[in-house]
């Protein structure tokens, strides 16, 4: 066990608290794996009515997984990688699968490896400090931990735009896109989680209760331009929408697309489109092994952390260098099946 991770029981509820604060709580390995092994004894245990989730102290409840960790993988044998986004996608699977209600608060930064430990949560409480992102194609990734099953189930092209530029939204937008089913403010956040450890068998009914007026969102102002500039699957065709419209908006999400990876921006276009015809989460999570098996050994991905995590000169050259370059046969090499022995498969408890 680690103490990145605080794993309690109180009254009937199992407690996961993320507890790596000078990293915004990012995943390990290690974390990874002791949340799995609190779900799996929670699971047979009666006595434990509902999970909490949620970050012992910080500004974030989680920015990602451990980046470093894998772009120094990814420099050599890419074996420390894998075993990484094996075990967190059979988390992030058993989260989705889990048979009993998971509450996560989400107060503060979640991106990434956060997304994956939170959106498969029943509850989702956003506060007025919550920023949401999938940022991967900054770094020559893409939105993976079910990225590819919940980004093309929200309204319209919402997911597609969330994927392609990883723009932040801040806790109203969740609200009102349906990433998180509750909004409270962060200064009643404690009161709520203490209301529900006293009186567990009532915790949607506590969050009900809590739940205050969303603020005005953001989302709310351009999601039609989003649906329509968006509407593509071929990130050639969105790039063209956007130079033809020439809004402000439209200008600025063009100059966000000029920085990410445009490699990663077709396999996240492209993961989407098959994220959508899933109807087993193991599928999804199985392709996006795929694809992070296959993506990792392209130059995108060190490359991307250097500029963006290592240097920080935010000055990534990006190979191939444009989307027309990005061809049909790469996409296809990025999203092809791995030997049956290599291949993900989740964890035997929760089943498939």
């Amino acid at each position: 066990m680690t103490d990145q991770v605080l794993t309690t029981i109180e009254n009937g509820i199992g407690r996961i608290r993320l507890n790596r604060p000078k990293a915004i709580h990012a995943l390990t390995p290690d974390m990874c794996e002791a949340i799995s092994a609190a779900l799996i004894a929670w699971a047979k245990d009666d006595s434990i009515v509902a999970v909490m989730i949620d970050h012992a102290e910080g500004r974030g409840f989680c920015a990602g997984g451990d980046i470093a960790l894998i772009a120094n993988s990814a420099k050599s044998d890419c074996v420390e990688a894998e075993r990484f986004f094996f075990l967190e996608y059979r988390m992030n699977h058993q989260l989705f699968t889990y048979g009993k209600p998971i509450v996560a608060f989400v107060d503060g930064i979640v991106m990434g490896g956060g997304v994956g430990i939170s959106l498969p949560a029943r509850y989702r409480v956003a506060t007025e400090r919550t920023t949401f992102a999938m940022p991967e194609t900054g770094i020559g990734l893409f939105p993976d931990v079910g990225g590819g099953w919940f980004l093309p189930r929200l309204p319209g092209r919402t997911g597609a735009w969330l994927a392609t530029t990883g723009a932040r939204i801040k806790g109203p937008d969740c609200a009102a896109i349906g990433i998180a089913t509750h909004y409270i403010t962060s200064e009643k956040l404690e009161d709520v989680k203490a209301q529900i450890l006293a009186a567990p068998g009532e915790l949607a009914e506590i969050l009900d209760r809590a739940t205050d007026p969303v603020p005005a969102s953001a989302w709310d102002a351009y999601h039609g331009d989003i649906d329509r500039l968006f509407a593509s699957d071929r990130y050639e065709v969105i790039l063209a929408a956007l130079e033809a419209d020439g809004s402000p908006w439209a200008q600025e999400q063009l100059a966000t697309l000029a920085t990410k990876s445009p490699q990663t921006i077709k396999v996240a276009l492209r993961q989407l489109v098959e994220g959508a015809a899933f109807t087993d989460f193991a599928d999804n999570m199985r392709n996006e092994y795929r694809i992070a098996c296959h993506v990792i050994r392209r130059p995108d991905f060190v490359e991307g952390v250097r500029a963006v995590i290592f240097d920080k000169d935010n000055a990534p050259k990006w190979e191939p260098a444009t989307a027309e370059e990005v061809s049909e046969d790469l996409l296809d090499s990025l999203f092809a099946p791995l030997p049956p022995e290599k291949e993900w498969t989740p964890l035997p408890q929760t089943g498939v």
